[in-house]
């Protein structure tokens, strides 16, 4: 015998309670209609952006490209200028600078060379990096007598500098993140784990008499193996705190 209960429905026929009566497409709601699915948040948000807003976004994002595409292109000519037998473990580092000198162009592209001796250089080319040619950086590359002295960790002028191009206001450079004193890991080598060491800044706005006119690096480092190196950027890909 069927142990399960059994009541009757309206028709006075048995049901068994084991099945759940499911309505069809046509059957009309028992409960109160269902409220509409609310967008997310930050669709919402999207679609209230303004055009002007959003003409911005999208100019900002195309100059961020172009500057990401320009750094690209010098570090792959920088590369191919660099003698194939000092090459091997080099960094290229590739920035834009505001040029504090109101006789200079706005924005400067500054590219530091480092080899794994240690040694290094920086030059600078007065045109924002989307529009550096290969010509362009060729035309101030250094030599390879002076990339071969600075693959050997020494140092090296380039190019002669006059004495009258020494001078700037330094309330016109930009604000540094790090002090004199302050502890500091640095870029040393190509190893993006083993490649840093520890010292401390000891000179803000180092120059060197050989650097081209108004190239400044920002921090001048003392390594805690007593060597002496400069950053060329203000960047956490050169220069971090401790």
């Amino acid at each position: 015998p069927n142990s399960h209960p059994q009541r009757e429905d309206k028709d006075n026929k048995p049901t068994d309670d084991r099945f759940i009566l499911i309505p069809t497409p046509n059957s009309k709601p028992t409960s109160s209609p269902i409220a509409p699915v609310q967008e997310p948040l930050h669709l919402q948000e999207r679609q209230h952006v303004s055009p002007k807003k959003e003409t911005a976004n999208a100019e900002i994002r195309a100059a961020e490209k172009a500057r990401r595409e320009g750094y690209s292109r010098i570090e792959v000519w920088v590369n191919e200028a660099i003698q194939a037998e000092i090459r091997r473990g080099v960094t290229v580092s590739v920035q834009e600078v505001v040029c504090g000198d109101p006789d200079c162009a706005p924005i400067d592209t500054a590219i530091a060379i480092l080899f794994p001796s240690g040694g290094r250089g920086m030059l600078g080319i007065p045109l924002e990096s989307k529009d550096v040619s290969k010509e362009a950086l060729l035309d101030v590359f250094p030599t390879h007598q002076v990339l071969a002295a600075w693959a050997r960790g020494e140092d090296a002028e380039w190019p002669p500098l006059d004495d009258d191009d020494d001078d700037q206001d330094e309330g016109q450079r930009p604000r540094l993140r790090f002090g004199i004193g302050k502890r500091v890991v640095c870029r040393v080598g190509p190893d993006p784990v083993t490649g840093w060491a520890p010292g401390r800044v000891i000179q803000l706005w180092y120059r060197e008499p050989t650097w081209p006119a108004n190239s400044w690096a920002p921090y001048k480092i003392e390594l805690e193996d007593g060597r002496n190196i400069f950053a060329p950027g203000d960047v956490d890909q050169i220069i971090r705190e401790v």
